[in-house]
């Protein structure tokens, strides 16, 4: 299935070399380009893309601007491109995919590119898996009479249910309450459910802004916890805790993540 992209760069060069490195992945559809944050959110709009590169540093409105511009519904992936280190954390703040500081080579462009495809897929498995389960609900739901059954659509929860993960041909559906912990691995997420782990293509930091804040928790750059699976917090050297899973796992909690976690538990430290 075709990717549609989009890039915007306020340097005409620049969006040439992209046009030209993406020209060597025949599922890439270039759709349009924009050489600033204005032209950016018109394009987006317009042709609802699956994937944008975009420049931070724009004339009349910058990268950020133009995504602050956008709905949640409207967002598509985002790669920054930029020659610029300073922006990387307000980058991912924003959710972006990548940060593709200049110059970067052809392997770490390919790697960029990997990462795409890998999160569209998962954003594919996921909206099948909402309609699958809408479906099932609707069903369920619906009197043996087949009269007065609303076809409105459910409304969307606040927080995801089940996730879905895509291994060795088989899809899984993971109740999100049943999961242990979350690590991650490079650009993903791996779950720990009971003993078994599933890896999910989804960055840590999308996967947390989607899970029930009041049932999981990031305690370490790295790690999210589910809070109902805590035994103990066993204090370390230097005033540094270790958090204990019931089934014995031992998780570091770092210092900037402790004290959302003590006010949870309703524990002081």
């Amino acid at each position: 299935m075709p990717i549609s992209t989009i890039i915007v760069d306020d340097e005409k060069p620049a969006r040439e070399e992209l046009a030209f490195l993406l020209k060597a992945f025949p599922e890439i559809s270039l759709i349009g380009q924009g050489k600033n944050g204005l032209e950016a959110v018109n394009l987006i709009k317009e042709h609802n893309p699956d994937l944008v590169f975009l420049d931070v540093q724009m004339p009349d409105l910058d990268g950020f601007g133009a995504l602050e511009g956008l709905t949640a519904d409207q967002l598509p992936v985002v790669i920054f491109v930029t020659a610029y280190d300073q922006y990387a954390v307000r980058a991912f703040e924003f959710h972006a995919l990548d940060y593709l500081l200049k110059p970067f080579d052809d392997e770490r462009f390919e790697k960029t590119l990997e990462w795409a495809r890998a999160q569209l897929e998962q954003q594919q498995l996921r909206r099948l898996g909402e309609r699958m389960l809408a479906l099932l609900e609707d069903h369920q739901g619906r009197p043996k009479s087949g009269a007065g059954k609303s076809l409105a659509a459910p409304a969307e929860p606040k927080s995801l249910p089940r996730l879905i993960v895509k291994s060795a041909g088989r899809v899984f559906f993971i109740r999100t309450e049943e999961i242990d912990w979350i690590e991650a691995e490079g650009y993903y997420a791996r779950l720990h459910v009971g003993g078994k782990s599933h890896l999910l293509r989804e960055t840590l930091t999308n996967l947390e802004s989607q899970l029930d804040q009041n049932r999981f928790l990031r305690i370490h750059r790295s790690t999210i916890v589910n809070l109902e699976r805590i035994r103990e917090l066993q204090t370390q050297s230097h005033g540094e805790f270790t958090v204990v899973l019931n089934d014995g796992t031992q998780l570091k909690l770092s210092r900037g993540y402790r004290d959302r976690l003590t006010t949870l538990l309703g524990q002081q430290f």
